[in-house]
C-alpha cells in the first residue's frame, strides 16, 4: 500500500488536528483524488511524522485528525554537509535529489573559480527555490522526516571560514580513499558525528583553491582510479560516507 505523505507547518498542527496549506490540499484532492476517511501521513520537516485521517477535504484546505505519531528512527546519526560546486543544467537537481535520499543534512552550493555562474541574482534565487522543492519531494519519497537545509551559494574562500571540523575535499589528482580517512578519523576522535564533503565543478579545483584547502586543513580524498562526473562524485561520496560513518550498512 502506497504511503501518501504531506508537509504541514508547525503553526498548522495543534490539538490533535492538522490543516494542510493550499498547495498540499490541491495535491491531495485534485491530483491524488483522496477524500474523507482516507489515511495519509504528515511530517513537519523537523523530524516528526503522524498518521492521520482526512476529516474534511476542500480544494484549498484539508483538515486531518491525528491517529498516532511515528517514532521509528529514519534519520542518519551523521550530520553530513555536502558542499557542491555549481554545475550546469539540471545536474545540480540530480545531486540534490539523490543526496537527500542518501540522508544528507545540508547542501551548500559553492561558487568556485571554474564553475559556470554567469547568472543574474534572481535566477540564482529561482534555482534555490527549485532545489528546495526537489528536496521536499525527495524527503516525501524516501521516508525521511527532516527537511535538509539548502543554503545560499557561498564562494569557496568564504566557505573555508565556516566549514566544520572534519572536512574532506575530493580531488582526482591525489589524496587518500574514504576508507583510509575513516580509519584515521575514528582512531583519532572515536565516533565521527559530523562530516563536510567538498566536490569540485567540471573544471576541477584551481591551484589557489587547492592551496586554500591545504591552509584550512581539509583532508584530500579521491574516489578511485576512474574519472567521475561531478554529479556522480557527489552522490558516490555521500553514499560511501553514510556507509562508513552513518546508517547505510
Amino acid at each position: 500500500m502506497q504511503r501518501h505523505r504531506f508537509f504541514a507547518a508547525a503553526s498548522n498542527i495543534q490539538e490533535g488536528r492538522i490543516t494542510l496549506d493550499a498547495d498540499e490540499s490541491h495535491h491531495l484532492t485534485r491530483v491524488l483524488r483522496l477524500s474523507e476517511g482516507d489515511d495519509v501521513f504528515v511530517l513537519n520537516g523537523e523530524g516528526r511524522e503522524w498518521e492521520c485521517e482526512i476529516i474534511k477535504a476542500g480544494k484549498n484546505s484539508v483538515e486531518l485528525t491525528i491517529r498516532r505519531e511515528l517514532l521509528n528512527p529514519v534519520e542518519s546519526p551523521l550530520d553530513l554537509t555536502l558542499a557542491q560546486a555549481l554545475i550546469k543544467g539540471d545536474k545540480f537537481d540530480l545531486v540534490v535529489q539523490k543526496s537527500v535520499e542518501m540522508g544528507v543534512t545540508r547542501i551548500v552550493p559553492l561558487i568556485t573559480e571554474h564553475c559556470e555562474i554567469r547568472r543574474a541574482e534572481e535566477k540564482i534565487e529561482h534555482r534555490l527555490q527549485r532545489w528546495r522543492r526537489i528536496a521536499m519531494e525527495s524527503v516525501k519519497q524516501c521516508g525521511r522526516r527532516k527537511l535538509p537545509e539548502i543554503t545560499e551559494p557561498l564562494r569557496f574562500d568564504k566557505f573555508c571560514e565556516v566549514a566544520g571540523e572534519h572536512k574532506l575535499i575530493f580531488n582526482e589528482k591525489g589524496g587518500r580513499t574514504l576508507r583510509e580517512i575513516s580509519a584515521q578519523l575514528n582512531k583519532a576522535n572515536g565516533q565521527v558525528n559530523g562530516l563536510t564533503l567538498c566536490v569540485a565543478p567540471e573544471g576541477g579545483w584551481s591551484e589557489a583553491e587547492i592551496e586554500m584547502a591545504e591552509a584550512n586543513k581539509f583532508l584530500f580524498v579521491h574516489l578511485g582510479p576512474r574519472i567521475l562526473r561531478t554529479e556522480t562524485a557527489a552522490i558516490a561520496a555521500v553514499a560511501i560516507s553514510q556507509h562508513l560513518f552513518g546508517d547505510i550498512p
